[in-house]
C-alpha cells in the first residue's frame, strides 16, 4: 500500500516577492491568489483525494478551502506542522531590510545550520514535516492527500525524499500554487513531480 502526498504551495497573496510574510498576521490571498487557487482546485478535481490538510496560515486555509470545494471534501483539516517556517524576528520585514542583514545572508547560505532569531532552523522544519507525512502514511487507507503548505516547508520535504541537504533549497523553485508530488510506501519514498503549474 502507498500513499500519494500532493503538496500544494498556497496560491499568491498581494505582497508576494516584496516582504517575509512568515507567520506575520493572517495573510490573505490576493485577487490574482484567488484566480489561482480556482484553477488550482480545477485540475486538482480530476484526482482521487482522499483528504485535505493546510498549515493554519489564512493564504493556505483559503487555498485549501478552493480545493475541497472542487473535490467535494467537507471538511479541511488543520496541522501545525505545515505551518510556515518560524521566522522569528525577520517575519514581516520587507527583503529590501533583510538582504543588508548578514544573518539572513548566511541562513540563505547555509540553511542547514544556521537558526532564524528568535525562530526554528530548517532541520526543525523538515523534522516535522516528515513526522506528519509518516504519520499519514502509518494510518491512512487514503490513496492521495493533499497539504497545502509554504514553500520553503515543501523544500524541506522534497530535499529529504531526495537525500539532499537543506543547502540544496535554492536548486529547484516551489511557485504559488504549484503541485509536487511524492509516494510513500514500506519501501521509502520518492518524488514523482515536482512544480507543476497550474494554467
Amino acid at each position: 500500500m502507498t500513499t500519494t502526498f500532493l503538496l500544494v504551495r498556497h496560491a499568491a497573496h498581494d505582497r508576494i516577492g516584496s516582504f517575509l510574510a512568515g507567520r506575520t498576521g493572517d495573510v490573505p490571498l490576493g485577487s490574482a491568489g484567488r484566480e489561482q487557487a480556482q484553477r488550482l482546485a480545477a485540475r486538482l478535481a480530476r484526482e482521487d483525494i482522499g483528504s485535505i490538510y493546510a498549515s493554519p496560515r489564512k493564504r493556505t486555509r483559503e487555498t485549501a478551502a478552493a480545493i475541497a470545494a472542487a473535490a467535494a471534501i467537507e471538511e479541511v483539516a488543520t496541522a501545525e506542522e505545515l505551518d510556515e517556517v518560524d521566522f522569528g524576528t525577520w517575519s514581516g520585514k520587507t527583503f529590501e531590510v533583510l538582504n543588508a542583514d548578514p544573518h539572513w545572508r548566511q541562513w540563505n547560505s547555509i540553511r542547514s545550520l544556521v537558526r532564524a532569531p528568535g525562530g526554528e532552523t530548517m532541520l526543525d522544519v523538515q523534522r516535522r514535516i516528515m513526522e506528519l507525512v509518516a504519520a499519514l502514511a502509518r494510518g491512512s487507507s487514503e490513496r492521495k492527500i493533499v497539504l497545502v503548505s509554504h514553500a520553503d516547508v515543501i523544500k524541506a520535504l522534497i530535499c529529504h525524499v531526495l537525500g539532499l541537504s537543506m543547502d540544496s533549497w535554492p536548486r529547484f523553485d516551489i511557485a504559488p500554487a504549484s503541485i509536487s508530488a511524492v509516494v510513500v510506501g514500506d519501501w521509502g519514498a520518492k518524488v514523482l513531480t515536482l512544480n507543476e503549474g497550474v494554467s
